[in-house]
C-alpha cells in the first residue's frame, strides 16, 4: 500500500533553520529513494493531544508520539494506522527509552527542562527550541512520505551547518554534501569514496559555524541512508527501505553536550584495560608459535615497547574458529605464559563462522546442532555457505540462548590466559556471493528481552549482527573471568556497539590516503559513541614505503588503538624492517606514547564516565576552528589538552601553516611557547603536537609494557597558562575493581601569583594506592626565580638548559599546595 505523511510529520530539522512556509503532504512513487519530487496532497485533520510526559499528534489516520526522556533529549515515534510499533532497540537500551520526565503544558506543546516542543495545529509541524529560543529541531517544509514499506524523511540544511558522525564512513570529516548507504558491508581495500563499508551508525550531529550543536538518532536497523545535500542542495534527507520510523533530537547546546547525551541514549564505551592502550603488533597470519616468538624477542632486544600481539586465522586447525592447529601451535598455554613474561598479551582472533563439520568431534559445531544455535534459510533449514573453513554455519545472535552458548566457547582461551578477542568478518562476510553476504530472506529468531519473539528476516538483523556478536563476546568474557575488563575487537556493528567492543577502520590501503583518511574516520568513529577505535597502521592491502610506515605510526602513537597490522602475502611491517634510521624514529614516537600513558589513562577514565571521546575534533572543544583560515580537518585533539597537527597532504614535502586555538600553546618537543599561526615544514621525524597553555600533564618514565612498574617518579609537566588544571587517575589496570572504589582520581590546579605560581592538589578520590612515590613538577617557560616550598618547608629545585624549572616532592594523596617562586 502506498500513502503520504502529511509535512511536518517526521521530517525532521535540528539547527538553526528559519521556519520554512508548509507545503501541502504529497505522494510519490518511489518515496523510499532519495531526490524525488512531491506533489501536493489534500491536508489531514491534525490534532494535539498532551500527555504528562509529551504529547500526541493525531494527523488523520496517524499517530505521532513525542516523549522527553528527560529535558535535553526528545523521541518520536510515529505509528500508521493510529498504532505505534513495538517499542524496541538493538541501540536504546529499554530502560533508558522508556524513562521520560513531566513537561509542563504550553500552547501547542510543552516545555520541559530547557527545551520547548511545539506543534503547529495547522500542519503538525513539529519545532523545539531552547531557552534562549534557538531552535534545536524544525520540519522542513517538504514533505516525509511513504511508498511501500519505506520512508524518506526530509528536512532544511542551515547555510552554515555542518555535519559529523554515521562512525567509519569514508571521505571528508565533513558530511555536507556526500551521501551514504548504511549497510555492513565486507569492504576489503575500500578507497575514499567507497560506500557502504562495515559499520551502520545512524547518528549525525550537526553544528553551525558558532558551535551550537544538536544531534539525531534515527534507530532503524534496515538497509537506510543518508543525503547531505548531495541530492538537493539545503537539504537533508534521510531514510530506510522498511521498519519503525523512530528518531531521537538531542539538544547542544555543545558539540560536548550532544556526544554526552548520545551516551546517555547508547550507552559510553567502558574502560579498556590499561594494556589496550600499548602498542598492538599484528599480522594476517603469524604462522607458527616460533614466528610469534621470535617476533616478541626482537621487540625486546630492539628495546621497543609493546604490549600486544595477535593471532589472525592460521593458528587455527583449518581456519576453524575456536580450535588451535597442534602442529605450528602446540602449546598455546606455553606460548601465553611465555610472552607474559616478557610483558605481552595475546589477542585471538575468533570470526563468526562456524565450521559445518558434523560427526568430526568439532565442539562448536556439534554443541551448536544441539542447541539450534543457527541461523536458517527462508525454507527453515540451516544456512551453509562458505567462508575461511569451507561449509560454515552462522550464529543466530539475536537469540540471548545463543549468545550465551558463544561466549562459553571461550572458556579453554581465557583458561590458557588469552588476554583479548578479535571479532572479524561479522557482518556478517560470505564468500562466494554477489552481495557479500547471506540472503536477505534467511531467518533469525528474536528471543530477547525487551522484544516479543518473533522471527526477523536478515534484512531486518543485517546491521546489527556483527554488535550482537560482539556482544555474546563481551557478555561470556564477563561470565568467564568476573571481574576482569574484557577486550574485543569487533569489525562490524551498529549504533550502542560501543557497549561491547573496540573497533577499527577494517581492511585499509598502505597508502597516502589511507593515512589521512584514517583521522576523518576515527574522530567520527568518536563522535558516534566509538571512543576506542583505530586504523590498520601502514594500511592492510599492499605494502607501505618506508617513509609511509613511518608518517603512519608517528601519527597513530596519538590515536586510540594503535595496532600495527597487514595482510597475508606481504613484506614483514614490524617497526624494524626499513632498517635502523626508520626504526629509530618509530621507537621515539611509541616511547612518547607509553611516556602519556598516564595522561592517557586519564582521559580514558574521563571517556568511560562521560562518553567523550579519547581522539577530538578541534570544533568539540574549539569551535571556532570550523572557521579558522588554515585547514584544520586533519588536526585533532587527544582529551583537551594536547593537539596533534599532521601535515594535510602527508607525502607533500610543501610547507602548511597550522592554526592554533585561542588560548596559547607550547611545542610539545621542544617546550617553547608558540605563536597563534606556525608555518610548518614537513621533517620525516617530526609530527607537529602542541600543549595548551594551562595544562599539567601526567607523564611516567618509559616502560617496554604496561605490565612493568615505571621506576622513578611520576612528572606534572605544567605549561603555564589560564584556567590551568590537571587530573591524576590509576588503577590496577585490568580488573572491574575501578567500579567498586578501587581507583585513584585527583584534581590538580594551578594558578598565577604576582610572585610566580602555586601548585593545588585536590583531595583525592578512590582507595588504589599508586606506583609512584615521589613526583617531578617540571614548569615550562619559567621566568621566576629557582625558589619552591610546601607547608614553609623548602623542596629541592633545578632548572636545566632548557630553561625548564623542576621540582621534587613525596607523591601527595591529600590536600596540599606547592608555591613555586617569589
Amino acid at each position: 500500500m502506498r500513502f503520504a505523511m502529511l509535512a511536518g510529520v517526521a521530517a525532521v530539522a535540528f539547527g538553526s533553520a528559519a521556519m520554512a512556509q508548509v507545503t501541502p503532504p504529497a505522494e510519490t512513487k518511489k518515496a523510499a529513494e532519495p531526490g524525488r519530487s512531491v506533489a501536493s496532497a489534500p491536508v489531514e485533520s491534525v490534532s494535539i493531544t498532551p500527555r504528562a510526559d509529551g504529547m500526541e499528534l493525531h494527523i488523520g489516520k496517524r499517530l505521532v508520539q513525542i516523549t522527553a526522556l528527560e529535558g535535553d533529549i526528545v523521541r518520536v515515534r510515529v505509528g500508521l494506522g493510529g498504532v505505534l510499533p513495538a517499542d524496541e532497540s538493538w541501540a536504546v537500551p529499554q530502560a533508558v527509552r522508556q524513562a521520560s520526565v513531566k513537561v509542563r503544558a504550553v500552547a501547542n506543546g510543552f516545555a520541559a527542562g530547557s527545551l520547548v516542543v511545539t506543534a503547529d495545529p495547522m500542519t503538525g509541524r513539529l519545532i523545539v527550541a531552547d531557552g534562549a529560543g534557538r531552535s534545536v529541531y524544525r520540519e522542513a517544509s517538504v514533505p516525509s512520505v511513504r511508498d511501500g514499506d519505506g520512508f524518506q524523511l526530509v528536512q532544511q540544511m542551515p547555510e552554515d551547518a555542518h555535519y559529523f558522525g554515521l562512525g567509519d564512513k569514508t571521505g571528508p570529516l565533513d558530511r555536507r554534501g556526500q551521501a551514504f548507504t548504511l549497510w555492513d558491508t565486507d569492504a576489503f581495500g575500500f578507497q575514499e569514496s567507497t560506500d557502504p563499508i562495515y559499520k551502520s551508525i545512524p547518528f549525525v550531529l550537526q553544528v553551525s559555524n558558532d558551535g551550537h550543536a544538536s544531534g539525531l538518532l534515527m534507530d532503524n536497523t534496515w538497509r537506510s541512508f543518508f543525503d547531505f545535500g548531495r541530492t538537493d542542495r539545503g537539504l537533508l534527507r534521510f531514510g530506510s527501505e522498511n521498519g519503525p520510523i523512530d528518531y531521537y533530537i538531542l539538544a547542544g547546546p555543545t558539540t560536548k553536550d550532544v556526544v554526552q547525551r548520545y551516551a546517555k541514549l547508547t550507552g559510553p564505551s567502558p574502560l579498556p584495560p590499561l594494556w589496550a592502550l600499548g602498542f598492538q603488533q599484528s599480522r594476517y597470519s603469524y604462522m607458527s608459535a616460533v614466528e610469534v616468538r621470535d617476533i616478541a624477542g626482537h621487540y625486546r632486544r630492539d628495546r621497543v615497547p609493546l604490549d600486544v600481539l595477535y593471532l589472525d586465522i592460521a593458528y587455527q586447525d583449518r581456519n576453524r574458529p575456536f580450535t588451535v592447529d597442534g602442529k605450528t601451535f602446540p602449546d598455546l598455554p606455553g606460548l601465553v605464559k611465555d610472552l607474559k613474561g616478557q610483558g605481552i598479551r595475546l589477542v585471538t582472533i575468533t570470526d563468526l563462522h562456524i565450521a559445518a563439520a558434523p560427526h568430526q568431534g568439532y565442539v562448536p559445531y556439534d554443541t551448536g546442532m544441539a542447541g539450534d544455535d543457527f541461523v536458517k534459510n527462508a525454507a527453515g533449514n540451516l544456512y551453509v555457505a562458505p567462508v575461511w573453513p569451507g561449509p560454515s554455519v552462522f550464529p543466530d545472535f539475536t537469540r540471548a540462548k545463543t549468545r550465551d552458548w558463544w561466549g562459553g566457547l571461550y572458556k579453554g582461551f581465557v583458561t590458557d590466559g588469552v588476554a583479548g578477542f578479535w571479532n572479524d568478518m561479522n557482518e556478517p562476510a560470505v564468500f562466494d556471493t554477489p552481495t557479500k553476504t547471506m540472503p536477505l530472506d534467511n531467518r533469525h529468531r528474536i528471543e530477547e528481552p525487551g522484544f516479543a519473539t518473533r522471527t526477523a528476516t536478515h534484512a531486518e538483523i543485517h546491521n546489527v549482527y556483527g554488535m550482537e556478536n560482539s556482544r555474546a563476546t563481551y557478555e561470556g568474557l564477563l561470565k568467564l573471568a568476573p571481574d576482569e575488563r574484557p577486550f574485543v575487537l569487533t569489525r562490524a556493528s551498529y549504533a550502542g556497539g560501543q557497549r561491547y567492543a573496540a573497533t577499527w577502520t577494517g581492511d585499509n590501503t598502505s597508502s597516502w590516503n589511507h593515512l589521512r583518511l584514517s583521522v576523518s574516520q576515527i574522530v567520527n568513529l568518536g563522535l558516534s559513541g566509538f571512543a576506542w577505535s583505530g586504523a590498520d597502521v601502514g594500511g592492510f592491502a599492499g605494502v607501505p614505503s618506508a617513509d609511509l610506515l613511518t608518517r603512519w605510526i608517528e601519527v597513530a602513537a596519538f590515536q586510540p588503538i594503535f595496532r600495527d597490522h597487514t595482510t597475508i602475502g606481504t613484506p614483514h611491517q614490524e617497526v624494524w624492517v626499513h632498517g635502523p634510521q626508520h626504526e629509530a624514529i618509530r621507537r621515539r614516537y611509541i616511547e612518547a606514547r607509553y611516556r602519556l600513558m598516564p595522561y592517557l589513562y586519564a582521559v580514558a577514565d574521563e571517556t568511560a564516565r562521560t562518553g567523550l571521546p579519547m581522539m577530538r575534533p578541534l570544533f568539540m572543544t574549539y569551535p571556532e576552528a570550523l572557521t579558522a583560515s588554515c585547514d584544520t580537518s586533519n588536526d585533532f585533539l587527544v582529551g583537551d589538552r594536547l593537539l596533534v597537527a599532521p601535515p594535510n597532504q602527508p607525502e607533500s614535502p610543501e610547507s602548511y601553516d597550522i592554526c592554533l586555538p585561542k588560548g596559547g600553546w607550547y611545542d610539545y618537543w621542544t617546550g617553547q611557547a608558540a605563536p597563534a599561526r606556525v608555518h610548518e615544514t614537513p621533517q620525516l621525524d617530526r609530527l607537529p603536537v602542541y600543549i595548551r597553555a594551562g595544562t599539567i600533564l601526567p607523564r611516567q618514565p618509559l616502560v617496554q609494557s604496561t605490565m612493568e612498574t615505571p621506576n622513578g617518579p611520576l612528572e606534572l609537566a605544567v605549561y603555564a597558562g589560564p584556567n590551568c588544571a590537571g587530573t591524576l587517575y590509576a588503577d590496577d589496570g585490568h580488573s572491574l575493581g575501578y567500579q567498586h572504589g578501587a581507583y585513584l582520581r585527583q584534581p590538580l590546579s594551578c594558578t598565577m601569583t604576582p610572585k610566580g605560581m602555586t601548585l593545588a592538589f585536590a583531595k583525592r578520590d578512590g582507595s588504589w594506592k599508586p606506583w609512584w612515590k615521589t613526583l617531578t613538577v617540571s614548569v615550562y617557560g619559567w621566568k621566576g626565580a629557582a625558589h619552591a616550598s610546601m607547608g614553609g618547608q623548602n623542596l629541592p629545585v633545578s632548572i636545566d638548559s632548557g630553561g625548564v624549572l623542576h621540582v621534587s616532592l613525596p607523591d601527595q594523596p591529600g590536600v596540599a599546595s606547592v608555591t613555586i617562586g617569589g
